[in-house]
Protein backbone atom coordinates (compact mmCIF):
# COMPACT_ATOMS: atom_id res chain seq x y z
CA UNK A 1 0.00 0.00 0.00
CA UNK A 2 1.14 3.32 -0.81
CA UNK A 3 1.92 5.10 1.66
CA UNK A 4 0.82 8.67 -0.16
CA UNK A 5 -2.55 7.26 0.54
CA UNK A 6 -2.36 7.38 4.21
CA UNK A 7 -0.76 10.69 3.86
CA UNK A 8 -3.27 12.13 2.29
CA UNK A 9 -5.83 11.10 4.41
CA UNK A 10 -4.03 13.01 7.51
CA UNK A 11 -3.17 16.35 5.06
CA UNK A 12 -7.25 15.97 4.70
CA UNK A 13 -7.64 15.98 8.54
CA UNK A 14 -8.15 12.56 9.27
CA UNK A 15 -6.51 11.46 12.63
CA UNK A 16 -4.05 8.07 12.55
CA UNK A 17 -7.14 5.72 13.44
CA UNK A 18 -9.06 7.07 11.06
CA UNK A 19 -6.73 7.12 8.40
CA UNK A 20 -6.45 3.43 9.29
CA UNK A 21 -10.10 2.59 9.30
CA UNK A 22 -10.81 4.83 5.86
CA UNK A 23 -7.89 4.59 3.87
CA UNK A 24 -4.94 1.68 4.97
CA UNK A 25 -7.81 -1.08 6.06
CA UNK A 26 -9.98 -1.32 2.89
CA UNK A 27 -7.07 -1.23 0.59
CA UNK A 28 -5.72 -3.98 2.46
CA UNK A 29 -8.82 -5.93 3.17
CA UNK A 30 -8.71 -8.10 -0.10
CA UNK A 31 -5.13 -9.44 1.04
CA UNK A 32 -6.23 -9.81 4.50
CA UNK A 33 -9.26 -11.98 3.13
CA UNK A 34 -7.75 -13.80 1.05
CA UNK A 35 -5.14 -15.05 3.76
CA UNK A 36 -7.50 -15.69 6.00
CA UNK A 37 -9.15 -18.05 3.62
CA UNK A 38 -6.59 -20.08 2.41
CA UNK A 39 -5.30 -20.32 6.22
CA UNK A 40 -8.79 -22.12 7.44
CA UNK A 41 -8.44 -24.34 3.58
CA UNK A 42 -4.96 -25.32 4.79
CA UNK A 43 -5.99 -26.04 8.64
CA UNK A 44 -9.23 -27.75 7.47
CA UNK A 45 -7.37 -29.98 5.27
CA UNK A 46 -4.57 -30.93 7.96
CA UNK A 47 -4.92 -34.79 8.10
CA UNK A 48 -1.72 -35.75 9.51
CA UNK A 49 -1.82 -33.75 12.51
CA UNK A 50 -4.92 -34.80 13.27
CA UNK A 51 -4.02 -38.39 12.87
CA UNK A 52 -1.21 -38.75 14.68
CA UNK A 53 -1.98 -36.08 17.67
CA UNK A 54 -5.48 -37.01 18.58
CA UNK A 55 -6.21 -39.93 19.94
CA UNK A 56 -10.21 -40.28 21.13
CA UNK A 57 -11.88 -37.06 19.60
CA UNK A 58 -11.25 -37.28 15.46
CA UNK A 59 -11.93 -34.64 12.69
CA UNK A 60 -13.88 -35.62 10.05
CA UNK A 61 -10.68 -35.82 7.68
CA UNK A 62 -9.88 -38.60 9.79
CA UNK A 63 -13.14 -40.48 10.19
CA UNK A 64 -13.41 -40.87 6.21
CA UNK A 65 -10.55 -43.29 6.06
CA UNK A 66 -11.96 -45.73 9.27
CA UNK A 67 -15.25 -46.47 7.08
CA UNK A 68 -12.78 -48.94 4.70
CA UNK A 69 -13.28 -52.00 6.76
CA UNK A 70 -11.32 -55.50 6.89
CA UNK A 71 -14.56 -56.78 4.04
CA UNK A 72 -16.70 -54.08 3.72
CA UNK A 73 -16.33 -50.55 2.19
CA UNK A 74 -19.24 -48.22 3.65
CA UNK A 75 -19.18 -46.06 0.20
CA UNK A 76 -22.34 -44.45 1.15
CA UNK A 77 -20.94 -42.85 4.40
CA UNK A 78 -18.01 -42.27 2.74
CA UNK A 79 -19.87 -40.08 -0.11
CA UNK A 80 -21.71 -38.08 2.58
CA UNK A 81 -19.18 -37.38 5.30
CA UNK A 82 -16.64 -36.83 2.24
CA UNK A 83 -19.23 -33.98 1.01
CA UNK A 84 -19.97 -32.85 4.21
CA UNK A 85 -16.36 -32.31 4.72
CA UNK A 86 -16.06 -30.20 1.41
CA UNK A 87 -19.07 -27.77 2.15
CA UNK A 88 -17.53 -25.29 4.85
CA UNK A 89 -14.39 -24.48 2.51
CA UNK A 90 -16.38 -23.79 -0.42
CA UNK A 91 -19.28 -22.31 1.24
CA UNK A 92 -16.18 -19.61 2.41
CA UNK A 93 -14.74 -19.36 -0.79
CA UNK A 94 -18.32 -18.48 -2.40
CA UNK A 95 -19.09 -15.92 0.32
CA UNK A 96 -15.46 -14.89 -0.19
CA UNK A 97 -14.63 -14.44 -3.41
CA UNK A 98 -15.20 -11.03 -4.58
CA UNK A 99 -12.76 -9.70 -1.64
CA UNK A 100 -10.30 -12.64 -3.02
CA UNK A 101 -10.91 -11.58 -6.97
CA UNK A 102 -10.28 -7.95 -5.76
CA UNK A 103 -7.13 -8.58 -3.78
CA UNK A 104 -5.49 -10.76 -7.04
CA UNK A 105 -6.34 -8.25 -9.53
CA UNK A 106 -5.62 -5.10 -7.13
CA UNK A 107 -2.37 -4.27 -8.49
CA UNK A 108 -2.76 -4.82 -12.37
CA UNK A 109 -2.65 -2.15 -14.55
CA UNK A 110 -5.88 -0.90 -15.96
CA UNK A 111 -6.49 0.05 -19.40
Amino acid sequence: MPRELEEAALVDGCSRLSAFWRVALPVAAPGLVATALLCFIFAWNEFMFALFLMREIRTLPVLIPCLIGGHEILWGAISAMGLLSIIPPVLIAVLLQKYVIRGMTFGAIKG
